[in-house]
């Protein structure tokens, strides 16, 4: 169990390659969703997927300014859309390092599946991850589509401005992803 927090703990801060070490001497699908965990709880994902209903931002995952919200669909408050101040694509660097970031569909999940992983440890997030009620009522197949085609997903590997990317080349995270799923997306199992 220890051995297992204190990968884990490691894994989060981002230490090793792009698997974690938790997952090494396991099955590949496991060690696959070690690169996973890796994507999903970098800043480029995780500052959209919170528990709350402030969007978070910047490296540091700091609450979004202006007392931006969620909104019921995941696209702001009324009034306050994220596209009044999001557009469909990056501004140009010209803008300035923290000119808002753009993408097509700019948003957060709708509220009633906020898929908040942050602080997740590994099982929690794999079982959230393949939780259709949760999860838009995504099976493998349309998670495989949305983590390799979806041009706001694809945004984390360009940010933009000053913000770091997902720490996995895309590519990396797609195959370990499909390896993951393939195997039918095995968790692993913290603290037993």
């Amino acid at each position: 169990m220890r051995r297992h927090l204190f990968l884990a703990t490691l894994l989060l801060l981002g230490v090793g390659g792009y698997t974690s070490d938790l997952f090494a001497d396991e099955s590949p699908a496991l060690s696959a969703f070690g690169t996973v965990q890796k994507v999903f709880q970098s800043p480029r994902c995780q500052n959209c997927h919170i528990p709350g209903d402030a969007p978070l931002q910047f490296d540091a995952g700091l609450t979004h300014g202006m007392s931006v919200v969620r909104g019921v669909e995941g696209k702001g408050a009324a009034g306050l859309p994220c596209a009044t101040c999001h557009g469909e694509s990056n501004p140009p660097a010209s803008y300035g390092p923290h000119a808002p970031p753009g993408a097509p569909h700019w948003s957060l999940p709708p509220a009633a599946h906020k898929m908040a992983w942050i602080g997740l440890p590994a099982d929690q997030l794999c079982q959230m991850i393949k939780d259709r009620s949760s999860n838009g009522d995504r099976d493998f197949a349309a998670l495989i589509k949305h983590v390799s085609d979806d041009k706001l997903v694809l945004w984390g590997w360009n940010p933009g401005g000053n913000r770091a990317p997902v720490p996995v080349p895309h590519d990396v995270f797609v195959s370990q992803f499909k390896v993951w799923a393939e195997a039918g997306g095995p968790c692993p199992v913290v603290g037993s």
